[in-house]
């Protein structure tokens, strides 16, 4: 096979007016890649200082701590005379259906992680 001529190999140089061209498409290249780098290390920093400045994991307000081993325990006072008809469970709340003293029925809503009655309604026929 015969050689390529030399001249053929060398490139020829642009015109001018395309140089210019190129060398604002260059440039225009540079500057994005550059503002989107930016970008990048930005929204990167971001969730670094996020991920270390976040506030430790809280628990549930509705949760609470036993003890190991051991059951939990605690008083519900009822008015005198109140006898209990029913119950349900539903989460920590506590539901007690009682009849009171005057023969009424009344519903008390025991919240167990707070340990105190957070609701009573009065059971009535209209």
């Amino acid at each position: 096979m015969a050689r390529p001529l030399v001249e053929e190999d060398e490139e020829k140089p642009l015109d001018p007016e395309v140089e210019k061209v190129r060398k604002k498409l260059v440039r225009f290249i540079v500057i994005n890649l550059g503002i989107l780098f930016f970008a990048l290390m930005v929204v990167i920093g971001a969730l670094v200082y996020k991920a270390r400045n976040a506030p430790p994991a809280v628990q549930p307000a509705g949760d609470f701590q036993a003890p190991a081993g051991e059951p939990i325990s605690g008083d519900i006072v009822l008015p005198v005379g109140a006898k209990v008809v029913s119950q349900s469970l539903s989460g920590n709340r506590l539901s007690i259906d009682a009849e009171i003293a005057d023969g009424s029925r009344v519903i008390f809503v025991y919240d167990i992680a707070e340990r105190r009655i957070v609701g009573r309604f009065a059971i009535r026929n209209k």
